[in-house]
């Protein structure tokens, strides 16, 4: 288990404390959903858990394999919807440098596709995962 506190700062900032490390971080309302935009809002952190997850979770796997991924990198794309306002798409594009077996290939997208926050996802937000073999 892991604890987390959130505390609102007013001016619909929050800071949020991770227990185990006390690393802190600051939220903020976006500017089309009456904030300033300052920091990460809560759905773009949601963005950010997905792209970090699907890189970390290949590193594991990665890693048991003897399999460089150093480098690869994420790029997630949040679409909210208006009405009611959600999260409607957080498209996943992958880029993953060096050369790779078919077999290696199969087992780091499958991968990416069972990082936990991808499976945490709601079903009606549509996320697919591209993977670019560079």
């Amino acid at each position: 288990m892991v604890t987390i506190t959130a505390k609102y700062e007013g001016d619909l900032c929050c800071t949020a404390v991770h227990g185990p490390s006390s690393a802190t971080l600051s939220t903020d309302a976006p500017k089309d959903n009456e904030g300033l935009g300052r920091y990460f809002s809560p759905t773009d952190l949601v963005a950010t858990a997905l792209a970090t997850c699907i890189l970390t979770t290949m590193g594991i796997v990665a890693r048991r394999h003897g399999i460089e991924l150093k480098g690869a990198r994420a790029k997630v794309e949040k679409h909210m919807q208006a009405s009611p306002r959600r999260i409607a798409r957080l498209p996943v594009e992958l880029h993953v440098a060096g050369v790779f077996t078919a077999e290696q290939k199969k087992l780091l997208e499958a991968t990416a596709h069972a990082c936990p926050v991808h499976k945490s996802l709601h079903p009606d937000i549509d996320a697919p995962i591209t993977v670019h073999w560079d």
